[in-house]
């Protein structure tokens, strides 16, 4: 079986899940009932809609997590890959996200949220030129410490004070796009 280590004992068969490759991190479960995974994201939660931050909802954190981090991005962007949401120090018993998150500083379950690449605190969704659809990874992150960052805190701020402190990582994507018809 895929993904399982077996041994072969006198009286059958013992399997149990095998543990991730050296050096690769466990994986977190993440999802959300706006999308499928690798669907199509909903114009509400895009710059032609109200622009709200979709629900996430995840699980399988190692017992040690202590936070959460998020990071939402656009690598197919012309210019490069886009930020349209940081948030971190999400406390380790935080399991999802409500839609719609406030675009403050401190979120109200808990946690905080930077700066995107809009230039602007909280969720800023898809907003991508006319053409062939965007992809956009939503990626979580579980933490052995809290980052306790201060000040205007970015993507960048956020992956350099998670090196070495992942525990385990998820993954969902969604793809948005525009037509010249808006």
């Amino acid at each position: 079986m895929a993904g399982m280590a077996c041994l072969l004992a006198a009286g059958g068969s013992y399997c149990q899940a095998a543990a991730p490759p050296q050096g690769a991190s466990p994986r977190l479960s993440l999802t959300t009932k706006a999308f499928n995974p690798g669907g199509i994201i909903p114009k509400q939660f895009a710059c032609d809609g109200v622009d709200s931050s979709p629900d996430l909802e995840w699980s399988n954190a190692p017992q040690t997590t202590r936070s959460f981090a998020l990071i939402v991005e656009d690598p197919d962007s012309p210019g490069g890959t886009w930020v349209h949401w940081v948030v971190y120090d999400l406390p380790a018993g935080t399991h999802n996200l409500p839609e719609g998150v406030a675009k403050r500083s401190d979120i109200q379950t808990g946690g905080r949220q930077g700066y995107n690449d809009f230039d602007r605190l909280g969720y800023n969704g898809p907003c991508p030129p006319p053409g062939a659809p965007h992809r956009y990874f939503f990626r979580l992150y579980a933490l052995d410490t809290f980052l306790n960052l201060k000040g205007r805190v970015t993507k960048a701020a956020v992956e350099q004070a998670t090196k070495g402190h992942v525990l385990a990582e998820g993954e969902l994507m969604g793809r948005y796009g525009r037509n010249d018809e808006r």
